[in-house]
């Protein structure tokens, strides 16, 4: 029967049609240009270093590329995003008329994903005789996910995977839509004529942290030290990010602490019925996700591993140095040079120097009322103050700090501590913990009624003289010493030198206020 031409001219309109509204998909694999900038967990206390394995600061990525955009409706696919991203703050500029949707791809390839995302389809299932190495392939439908026992339907009728004692393999003729090798950002855009764009796209990630490792090499005389501090960048995101613009900001920046949602990629574990007839078969090698997600145990990711080795010691002065600009009420530190923020890693650099920096050595005990006799260690004190004149004179950013004394051929570490934020001008006291050498008696004398008498002494073992002070913390109560006491900070304070392999002694009363 002819067909008529009204016809066959109506078909082809719409098809045509049909073909000029099909959406074009557009991916862009990498960025041509990436900047990071990271900030701290606010939550983390310095003396707490980042744990790669549950990062709570985050990071702003900027990332540059250049993409061929078609006329028409395109979905633009952003790969190699950090896998923290938070979608919600992306920001995409650059496209010829604007953004119409974006969304994170959260399906990640894996062999757990690849075999859900291929229900219903037709696989080859590739079985190998353990005892003569022969190879069979035959067609099989997916009729079950990966949670659990994987049921296929082959020409014989239906089977679970591995669970009739050959080794069977699954193989695939394509990657299922919607799954991605990478984190994936994509966008839906649209463009009246084709066009080559520069598109930028910004966007916060969680998994992200810094903070400064301090070296310290004291003098001999114990009055002046050689400080030197490196820039710990973690990245405990699952993408790294290669010859990077990379800036790390200090201060307290009002952001909510958001985690972004993990990718979903999961492992492939198989499971037999009826359950003890036989073995359950876990499938060895198909645990570590394709993509390296943030599920599976990665290489310098592993569960338990030990803390990263200390900071090392300090270099000569380096080449490689980062540059400290004001930023409002904030501290950017720009390293100027690009480098690599690599996946779930650490990076140092070098982040300030400061030689011949003048420094005292205190001994410190916190004295409290007490009904009994008590004798402990005093805590040792490295104090300055954060000024042009004592050899600083510069912003300090939270971080641990390591204590050197040179013992003639190498230094020896004798303390650890902490930095805590300190300004141009404000003082510094880092404690260094208990002194073995320095050790304090309290002895209570009698109690009457509301009266306590009490005798300090302070002995020091060491073979010259110490500084020494004992601060009162005294709640509801008065000391009245047998001497004159000065005051810090609201509170009674005894200073004084002890004798090298000598004692000092301090007697006083406390009583009740009214």
């Amino acid at each position: 029967m002819a067909v008529p031409v009204r016809f066959l001219i109506l078909l082809c309109l719409g098809l045509a049609g049909a073909s000029a509204g099909a959406q074009n998909i557009v991916t862009s694999s990498r960025p041509d240009r990436v900047a990071v900038t990271v900030y701290r967990d606010p939550n983390r206390s310095a003396e707490t270093p980042p744990n790669l394995q549950w990062m709570n600061g985050y990071a702003l990525i900027s990332e540059t590329r250049r993409i061929a955009i078609p006329g028409g409706m395109s979905e633009i696919r952003f790969e190699g995003v950090a896998g923290g991203i938070l979608p919600q703050s992306a920001i995409v500029t650059g496209l010829p008329e604007g953004l119409i949707e974006r969304n994170r791809d959260a399906y990640l390839l894996s062999p757990g994903t690849l075999l859900d995302r291929s229900l219903g389809r037709r696989v080859h299932l590739r079985r190998t005789s353990r005892a003569t190495g022969a190879v069979v392939e035959q067609e099989a439908v997916v009729r079950s996910g990966a949670g659990g026992a994987v049921v296929l339907q082959t020409e014989e009728g239906f089977e679970a995977l591995r669970c009739t004692g050959l080794a069977e393999t699954p193989v695939y003729d394509e990657v299922p839509p919607g799954l991605s090798a990478r984190p994936t950002l994509s966008v839906r855009a649209r463009a009246t004529r084709a066009v080559e764009a520069t598109i930028t796209l910004s966007y916060i990630a969680s998994g992200f942290d810094w903070q400064a490792n301090y070296v310290a090499t004291l003098s001999p005389m114990e009055d002046r030290l050689d400080l030197f501090a490196w820039l710990t960048l973690a990245n405990g995101d699952e993408t790294g990010f290669a010859d990077a613009d990379t800036q790390a900001v200090a201060g307290q920046v009002n952001h909510r602490n958001v985690r972004a949602q993990p990718s979903e990629a999961s492992p492939l574990i198989l499971r037999c019925w009826p359950h003890g007839t036989t073995s359950d078969i876990v499938a060895e090698g198909q645990t570590i996700v394709v993509t390296g997600s943030r599920v599976a145990a990665t290489r310098g990711m592993v569960a338990g591993a030990p803390p990263p080795p200390s900071p090392p010691p300090p270099p000569p002065p380096p080449a490689l140095m980062a540059e400290q600009e004001a930023l409002g009420d904030l501290k950017l530190y720009r390293i100027p040079e690009p480098v690599t923020v690599a996946a779930r890693s650490q990076k140092q650099v070098a982040l300030l120097q400061r030689p011949d920096v003048r420094v005292r050595m205190v001994y410190r005990q916190r004295l409290f009322p007490s009904d009994s006799s008590v004798a402990m260690q005093a805590r040792c004190l490295l104090i300055t103050r954060n000024s042009a004149d004592e050899g600083l004179g510069l912003p300090l950013p939270s971080g641990r700090l390591m204590l050197f004394a040179d013992a003639g051929t190498r230094p020896i570490l004798i303390g650890q501590g902490t930095v805590t934020d300190r300004a141009v001008g404000e003082d510094v006291e880092i404690e260094l913990g208990p002194a073995p050498g320095v050790r304090t008696q309290l002895t209570l004398l009698s109690r009457e009624n509301d009266v306590w008498r009490y005798e300090l002494v302070v002995t020091n073992d060491r073979a010259e003289p110490v500084a020494f002070e004992g601060e009162f913390d005294l709640g509801n109560f008065r000391v009245r010493p047998e001497g004159r006491l000065g005051r810090r900070n609201g509170r009674p304070l005894w200073q004084v030198m002890v004798p090298a392999n000598g004692n000092m002694r301090l007697r006083y009363r406390l009583d009740r206020r009214n």
